[in-house]
């Protein structure tokens, strides 16, 4: 069964609490967390919960600036395969998600609790929202607050949050930017951070993390942007 088919299915026997439980059980009808409770390590929590957090996140966010718009849900499938027949019941939990008592604050701490603050994985989650964010023609200021917040939360520092604006939030960001490194780097600097974003952010090495398949054209698009900076760096030397 794919990830959709197990969300909008009630995910039972899976044992996930707090804010993402409560939405899985919403979403089954039952209104409460009695078959998600406690903290869970397993492989497919994991993904269960990276998925629920990212509907739940994008969701909170369509509507920072008071305006949901269909195209921040058509970008969303844009970078995330849903299966025609799942489309319906994916968009009923979307709205779900957007309904829900909890804030988006909860969702993003919870996030943090299963993958570790400044996870590769988080940084993902946060290319997706901006992604979204921008999916209506620009980013507005209530969805850069919005984008601010969770990005402190998952424990990126500002500095490390204006890269991620400068490379997903205008699409512009230099070659050297998405590196981490100076723009005057030695070959061998450029190569040393190459290897580690790559080692990082493989789709191979987010999917053992807790990243569904379903995500894979959004980590690999976000590798091909990694690949791109390190030629880009190479020729000026």
């Amino acid at each position: 069964m794919n990830i959709w088919g197990i969300i909008i299915g009630g995910a039972t026997g899976f044992a996930i609490g707090g804010p993402i439980g409560a939405l899985l059980g919403a979403a089954a009808g039952h209104y409460a967390e009695a078959k998600f409770k406690g903290p869970s390590d397993s492989f497919e929590s994991k993904k269960i919960a990276f998925t629920v957090a990212i509907i739940a996140l994008s969701a909170k966010m369509a509507k920072a600036d008071g305006v949901i718009t269909r195209s921040e849900i058509t970008a969303f499938r844009q970078k995330v395969h849903i299966p025609t027949e799942d489309l319906k019941r994916v968009g009923q939990f979307w709205d779900l998600a957007r309904q829900t008592p909890d804030g988006f604050q909860s969702y993003a701490k919870q996030s943090v609790a299963l993958f570790g603050s400044r996870a590769p994985i988080l940084e993902q989650l946060l290319e997706l929202l901006f992604f979204i964010a921008k999916a209506d023609g620009e980013i507005s200021t209530p969805e850069w607050n919005y984008l601010n917040i969770v990005s402190s939360i998952f424990g990126f520092d500002e500095g490390e949050f204006q890269r991620m604006a400068d490379i997903y939030g205008s699409g512009e960001g230099a070659a050297h930017t998405i590196l981490g490194i100076a723009s005057d780097a030695s070959e061998r600097e450029i190569k040393v951070a190459w290897r580690k974003l790559v080692r990082e952010n493989h789709p191979d090495k987010l999917i053992s993390q807790g990243l569904p398949e379903e995500f894979v054209q959004a980590a690999t698009d976000r590798l091909r942007l990694i690949n791109a900076a390190y030629h880009s760096m190479l020729k000026r030397i």
